[in-house]
């Protein structure tokens, strides 16, 4: 799924895949903000050993 984030080259806001690929553009973006990608990554890493200790 297609997060709307900032692409540093164009200087706007467009809907870019995990990956890099701009659907707005229809090419690969190479210089963009994957923050919320991260964030989420993180989120889900962090649940995973929160489950992990409400086991024990």
């Amino acid at each position: 799924m297609a997060k709307y984030c900032f692409n540093y080259d164009s200087g706007e806001y467009e809907w870019i895949e995990k990956d890099g690929y701009s659907i707005d553009r229809g090419e690969y973006v190479y210089n963009w903000d994957d923050s919320e990608y991260r964030r989420e990554e993180e989120e889900e890493y962090r649940n995973l050993f929160e489950d992990d200790e409400e086991q024990w």
